[in-house]
Formats: structure tokens, sequence, C-alpha cells
């Protein structure tokens, strides 16, 4: 169905630069956007990244082309702007594993534990961890926690295995997944592996083990990106969202990249539902309405602060 507010005969991109200009607004973009919201923004990045560019942004208007609990840390970091999500609905299953008020009793049982949460979360379970990490940071987050000292991770189980193996550290796992990164097929990607002897499989961590054991490199979203650059192999196998092939594309036209296949051949389910909510339609809209809007309580934005300054400060 048509949105009635909306002009078929505009150039969007025309008309968000106009908007963009008008506000003093700022579009932050997750790689796992469409391709074409990834060329509007004026910063694309992973959550770190985009954490980090939320707090340092001057603009009184910040846009975030990604899933709320992003959005969500956006105004937590920025209580006097105005955060808009183009659809209210882009949520994240991971976030939705993790229920605050299931945490808060998880919490309560395990008393003495330091509580390290992946940013995949609701600002009220960050409200309840003692820091928030990202794939990017969590192993040197880890790092710095006193050996004597107990650790909770959550929310995702295959994260913290993986960040078991690399740091050496025990870590009490709450049980929540991706629905993305636990849809690839382990089969399909020998299959494809046989079939590109050459090309390198890079994996984000968020994949079950079975899928990281057959991985040549390891990392989060902008490592994956950092990787491709540097390394010398001409094609890749990407087991992650397939929405960062986009800028490997951009940034080395030259490679082959190759999107790991899901379990079934019938779905899309190695893209994400949530963050392909966002449309270009929906961004315009969402800087002409200046909705929908992210809002926060005072007291709930305090507590959700402290744990991600400490990440900040971690990082």
């Amino acid at each position: 169905m048509v949105n009635q507010d909306l002009d078929l005969n505009i150039d969007l991109e025309e008309e968000i630069k106009k908007l963009k200009k008008k506000l003093n607004a700022v579009i932050l973009a997750h790689y796992y956007q469409e391709s074409e919201i990834q060329d509007m923004a004026d910063f694309i990045g992973d959550s770190l990244e985009l954490a980090r560019r939320a707090k340092e942004t001057p603009a009184d208007v910040i846009v975030f082309a990604g899933v709320h609990f992003m959005a969500e840390t956006a105004k937590i970091l920025n209580p006097e702007k105005l955060v808009l999500l183009p659809d209210l609905e882009a949520g994240c299953s991971l976030a939705e594993s993790c229920p605050a008020d299931k945490f808060k009793k998880f919490r309560e049982e395990h008393p003495g534990h330091v509580a390290i949460t992946y940013i995949n979360c609701t600002a009220e379970v960050k409200a309840l961890s003692d820091i928030i990490c990202t794939s990017s940071n969590a192993e040197k987050i880890i790092m710095q926690i006193p050996e004597d000292k107990k650790i909770i991770f959550s929310p995702d189980k295959n994260l913290g295995r993986y960040l078991q193996k690399k740091t050496g550290r025990e870590m009490l796992l709450w049980d929540g997944s991706c629905i993305v990164h636990e849809t690839f097929s382990e089969k399909k990607i020998i299959d494809l592996k046989i079939r590109n002897p050459k090309a390198k499989v890079i994996a984000h961590p968020e994949c079950e083990d079975a899928i990281l054991r057959h991985a040549d490199y390891i990392g989060s979203t902008s490592k994956l990106l950092k990787y491709v650059q540097e390394d010398e192999a001409d094609s890749f196998i990407i087991a992650t969202e397939p929405g960062i092939i986009h800028q490997m594309e951009k940034a080395m036209p030259k490679k082959k990249y190759i999107p790991a296949p899901p379990e079934e051949n019938s779905c899309s389910c190695n893209n994400c539902p949530h963050m392909k909510r966002n449309t270009m339609e929906k961004l315009y809209l969402c800087m002409k309405n200046l909705s929908p809007r992210i809002e926060m309580e005072e007291s709930l934005r305090m507590r959700a602060l402290k744990p991600i300054d400490r990440m900040l400060e971690m990082s």
C-alpha cells in the first residue's frame, strides 16, 4: 500500500539531501542496510563506530538507519537531540531473546558477577549491565576484567563461546542468538569451498561454532571489511549479513564476494528482516514528519549510559 504522505514523482535522494540540510541532520547507517541507504549516509559503520559517531556529532537531528537498539543507544548518548528511526518496528532477534525482567532475575541469581552485555540489547537490559561491548571490542574489554572476577556474558551465546576460546575466560552465558547468523549452512559452505578452492571464508563471531570452524578469519563487521581490503586473496565467502558486501565491492571492486547461503533454499534468511524494514521512502518520510522518534525516560537513560560510557572508556 502506498503511503499517502509520499509524492511518487519526487526524487527521494534530492529531497533527503534538502531535509538533511534544513534539519542540520546526520544520517548514520549500519553496514546491513540496503545499498541505496548506505550511499545516502554520512557515516556507515558497525555498532561501535556508530555509537562513537552518535556521541561526537554536532548535528541537531540524528537519523539512524539501523535497528531499534542502535537508535536507542544514540538517544542515550544524546538526550538533547532528536533521534529518528525510519521504521519503529525494526527490532533485533538477539535483543528480543533477552527480556529485561528475565535478565534481572538471572543477575540476581548470580551475585558477584560482572555483567558484560553485547550492545545488541534493549535500553532496559543495558541499564541492568555493568559494561556494554560490541563484537569489535568485546575481547579487549574482557581482558581488562580481573581474573578473580566472574563474568556474565549476554545475550549472544555464540559470540560468548567464541570469546571464551579467545580469552581463556570462563563466562556464564545467556542463551540468546541472532536469527541471521544461526541460519548459515555448514554443508553449503563446504560445498562453496569445494567449488571455490581459492576463496577464503570470513565469518562474524555471532555464527555458530560449526561455521566458525571453517573460517579463515573471524571478526566484527568492520574488521571483515578491513580484512578483504588487506588480504591477498581475490575471493571470499562471507558468513554474515550480506549488506556488508556493498562496502566490500566499493572498496575492492575487482575481488569476488560470495554470500554464505542459508539452510533453506526457499528463503532469504541470511538477510536481516529487521534491518531491511528501512527503505529510502521511510527514510524520507521520517525526516519530513520528524517521526518516528526515540523517546526515553531520563532515569532509564542515565542508568543505561553508565555501562556504555565504561565501554567507550575501555575501548
